[in-house]
C-alpha cells in the first residue's frame, strides 16, 4: 500500500495550511520540521521524516540543536546537505532569538537570571566553554566575555584574563558560567578549585565573584544558591 503524500491529506492537516488557518502554536515539533524539510521520501511524508529526526534526538529540541550538517545530511533518507543546512540555520535562529530576549534584561537579580543569560550561549555545545558576565555595583551587565573553549570533559580557565577584563570595564562583580555537555550538573573538584581561586584573587581587587553557574541543558547548578561562595 503506497503512502499518502501531504498534498493528499485533508487541508486542515497539512502543516503549511494548518499554520495559516490555526497559527504556529497549533503545530507539533514534527510539523514545524516538515515545513522546513519541504518534502519527505518515497517511504515517508515530511511529517513522518520530521518525527524520525526528532526521535534520533530523543525528542529533545536542545539535542537536535546540537546536531551539525554532517549529523543530518546522509543520516536520513531525503535529507541532503541543502535541507540539513536549512534545519541547522533555523535552529540557530531560535537560539539567537532566545539570546536577544535575555540580553534585553540587563540586571542580574538571581541565579536564574544568570542561567538565562548563559543558556543560549552554552546549551547546544558538545564541548565545554567558560564565559563570564561582568557587572557594575547594581548588578547590571557591563559585558559578556568568553573565557575559554575546551574539550568534551574540561576547559582551562585563565583567571588573569578575567580579572584584566573586569578592571578594564571597572566591574564590581563577576558571574562565571560554563556548561557540562554530559548533562550532569554536579561540579567537579576542578570547577570548585577554579571558583575559589577566582573568588580569592578578585577580592584583592575589591571585585566580588557573585556566582558560578553550571549549565546542563534545562537544569543548572549555582554555587551561590548552594552556599559555597
Amino acid at each position: 500500500m503506497s503512502k499518502l503524500s501531504i498534498k493528499q491529506w485533508a487541508e486542515e492537516d497539512r502543516p503549511r495550511e494548518k499554520l495559516l488557518m490555526k497559527g504556529v502554536s497549533a503545530l507539533s515539533d514534527s510539523e514545524l520540521l516538515a515545513i522546513l524539510i519541504g518534502s519527505g521520501n518515497e517511504e515517508e511524508s515530511a511529517v513522518e521524516l520530521g518525527k524520525r529526526i526528532l526521535l534520533k534526538a530523543g525528542n529533545n529540541l536542545n539535542k537536535l540543536g546540537r546536531m551539525s550538517v554532517s549529523d543530518l545530511a546522509g543520516q536520513f533518507k531525503g535529507i541532503g546537505p541543502a535541507k540539513a543546512v536549512t534545519l541547522v540555520a533555523a535552529l540557530d535562529l531560535g537560539r539567537r532569538r532566545k539570546w536577544a530576549e535575555v540580553a534585553e534584561k540587563e540586571k542580574i537579580t538571581s541565579s536564574r537570571d544568570a542561567y538565562d543569560r548563559f543558556f543560549p550561549i552554552l546549551v547546544d555545545l558538545n564541548h565545554e566553554e567558560t564565559w563570564a558576565l561582568l557587572t557594575d555595583r547594581s548588578n547590571k551587565v557591563l559585558t559578556t566575555m568568553q573565557v575559554s573553549r575546551g574539550g568534551i570533559s574540561g576547559t582551562v580557565v585563565d583567571i588573569r584574563l578575567i580579572l584584566r577584563e573586569a578592571l578594564n570595564h571597572y566591574a564590581s562583580g563577576i558571574i562565571l558560567g560554563h556548561n557540562h555537555p554530559s548533562g550532569n550538573c554536579r561540579p567537579s573538584p576542578q570547577d570548585t578549585r577554579i571558583t575559589m581561586k577566582l573568588k580569592e584573587a578578585a577580592q584583592w581587587m575589591d571585585i566580588t565573584l557573585l556566582d558560578h553557574i553550571i549549565v546542563c541543558g534545562d537544569r543548572y547548578f549555582s554555587y551561590a544558591d548552594e552556599g559555597i561562595i
